[in-house]
């Protein structure tokens, strides 16, 4: 196993097993992980602070044994931020879990290193205490089942966009680096499940006015030809994948925030594989257009009661 030390930032890293192949159908390695990591931290570190992070880790690449790790500040080296997080009715009896907090670049080369491919994180945040903050963020994840695309997902996201702006939010879109789409709006709510149910009304009102395309519920055979309209994230104990993670997926790519300009292209039948991007894409967008996805710089507004 071939290990070296690295200084980034003025933290000591080891790293290692940098030629190993984790992405086998495009020979990307971990080191090119690690190198799009560093180098797209400027824009992903904010969507994901003060986010307690789970993360999913290949450690023998994508056609290997996968896992996700939420308790890993366990063995997380001294200087990378973590919190204690409450998990009552835990499956395992686990009544707390301790959450790495991504900060900083030498946090984002620690995780690479382990084969952490992707980065999810939930829709609320923690304060400085490290107590958990309302959520923040409303997200639906359009997910299509057989016989469908991203370009239907699109059409569901036009949708969706009406919709929030008609209710006073200001929605943002990605790509979810699979198959869909998913789309996201800054808020302020009242309680925890507020989110939820505000989603989960809106998910129902889309599938009645257009049930042949669009389906709410979860059960695989109501899926086939339709778009799935997950409201289910906004579950506080769920978590999303971050704006700008990989994903572990064939061709090694990324969550990728969209203009609605190219959700449009899509909706009136644009291909399919224009929305589908790599690392060198994503880092070639931030250069020509910044954060996509700067929610921070948008209008957060309050929740309709439901």
């Amino acid at each position: 196993m071939s290990r070296q030390r690295v200084h980034i930032e003025g933290r000591q890293l080891e790293v290692s097993n940098l030629d190993k192949v984790l992405f086998p159908e495009v020979s990307f390695t971990k080191a090119q992980v690690i190198d799009y990591y560093v180098r797209i931290a400027p824009v992903l570190l904010p969507h994901v602070a003060h986010r307690p992070v789970t993360f999913t880790r290949w450690p023998n690449g994508v056609d290997g044994q996968a896992f996700f790790e939420k308790n890993s500040a366990r063995h997380a080296p001294g200087w990378v931020a973590s919190v204690t997080v409450p998990t009552p009715g835990s499956s395992r009896g686990r009544e707390t879990l301790d959450m790495v907090l991504l900060t900083a670049v030498p946090d984002l080369v620690w995780s690479a290193n382990l084969a952490a491919l992707e980065v999810h994180v939930p829709q609320w945040q923690v304060d400085d205490q490290g107590t958990a903050q309302l959520p923040d963020l409303l997200v639906l994840d359009l997910d299509p089942g057989p016989g469908t695309d991203v370009v239907d997902c699109a059409r569901v996201a036009h949708r969706l966009r009406e919709q929030l702006a008609a209710d006073g939010l200001d929605p943002v879109v990605k790509t979810s680096g699979s198959k869909g789409l998913q789309v996201y709006a800054p808020i302020r709510c009242e309680d925890k499940e507020h989110p939820s149910r505000y989603a989960k009304a809106l998910a129902q009102r889309l599938s009645g006015e257009t049930p042949e395309q669009v389906v709410w519920r979860m059960e695989k055979a109501l899926r086939p030809g339709k778009v799935l309209v997950d409201w289910s994230q906004n579950n506080t104990a769920k978590t999303t994948v971050a704006p700008y993670s990989l994903r572990a997926r064939p061709f090694a790519t990324v969550s990728t925030p969209l203009r609605w300009t190219e959700v449009d292209a899509l909706r009136d039948g644009r291909d399919a594989a224009s929305v589908r991007f790599r690392t060198d894409d994503v880092l070639a967008r931030v250069e020509e257009h910044g954060d996509l996805f700067d929610v921070a710089a948008r209008r957060r507004a309050d929740l309709p009661t439901t």
